[in-house]
Parts: C-alpha cells; structure tokens; sequence
C-alpha cells in the first residue's frame, strides 16, 4: 500500500498533462480579455453612432425651408439606417425639438417631435409650450430659432456588466435653421 506521503511526491514530479492545463488556463485567460474587448468596442461604436444620429437628425430637420410631418416622419424613419448594426426601436428615441428665443426669458419651445424608437422618456429641453432648459453658457438671442435633436438609449452589455455599465445613453445636437425659421410643423 502506497503512503499518502509518497503519492504526493509521485504527483509532485509528475509532468505529464501540465501543458494542456496551463493551455486551457490561458485559453480562457484570452477569450475573456478578447470578449471584453468586443464589448468595449460595441460600447464606444454605440456612442459614435448615437452621437451621429443627433448631429444628423438636427442637421436634416434644420436645412429645410419649412417643415411638413412628413418630412419630420422621412427623417425618423431614416434613423433606423444610420444606427445599423444597432437596433434603436425598444430601447431608444429621438425628440426634435424646436426652440425660439424671447426677450428677458428663458427660450420657448415651439414644437416637439418625437420617433425612432419606443422608449418612453422625457425631454431634457423641456416640454412643448413650455419654457426650455438649457445647458449652461448656450443663449438663444431673442428672434432666434434652435433647432435641438436627442436621442436616448438604454444601454445594456452582452456579457460582462462590470466592464460596461448598464446604463441610459443621452446625445444631443444644437442647431440654427438656415433657410426658415421653423416654428411650425405643418399638416
């Protein structure tokens, strides 16, 4: 009968099969860093396209001369390219807002759109009618008309939670109209 002494010690010198532990053990040590990898690419990919999508939604929305609701529904519907390989539906949207400046008070929201997606959420501006919020140090000159584009997303990793958070993603857009003055929608 072998002692419990001498099997550690025959275990100890044992060399065999130590090469496909220590692979196995890499192995996993690079599909791990690899899959992180690809999740703080998708992230950083997610934010340059949220932030295109503001910058183009606005950028459409303020070349036009005068606005239809068709033209505002042409553009969220546009949406949905620019975001591929994202899908913004269920878990995003885009609010339009337009802005005009008054005299000794803060901007007035002319009007609000919204689309792109399903996500129930409220502007960061302010609601239409309604005296807008604006970041500090941004003045709208009385006569003036902003054009404003958000978008928001609930963000939320493929694999690994504490690499990228769970999160809401916000992006917006200011813009002056540049042939009207947009304070309208029309039918």
């Amino acid at each position: 009968m072998i002692s419990f002494r001498k099997l550690l010690q025959h275990f100890r010198k044992e060399e065999r099969g130590s090469l496909l532990v220590e692979t196995a053990f890499t192995l996993s040590i690079i599909a791990t860093v690899t899959l992180a990898g690809m999740e703080v690419g998708r992230y950083a990919l997610l934010h340059q396209k949220l932030e295109r999508i503001a910058a183009s939604t606005g950028d459409l929305i303020s070349q036009a001369p005068f606005l239809t609701q068709t033209d505002v529904d042409n553009v969220f519907d546009a949406i949905s390219e620019v975001a591929k390989p994202f899908e913004i539906g269920p878990k995003g949207l885009v609010i339009v807002s337009s802005l005009s400046g008054v005299d000794g008070a803060p901007p007035t929201i002319n009007w609000q759109q919204t689309g792109g997606g399903n996500l129930i959420v409220p502007s960061k501006i302010g609601t239409a009618g309604g005296d807008a919020t604006m970041p500090s140090g941004f003045v709208v000159i009385p006569g003036e008309t902003v054009i404003v584009s958000e978008i928001f997303f609930d963000f939320s990793p493929w694999i690994f939670p504490k690499v990228v958070k769970t999160g809401r993603i916000y992006h917006s857009a200011f813009l002056r109209p540049r042939l009207g003055t947009l304070t309208v929608v029309l039918p």
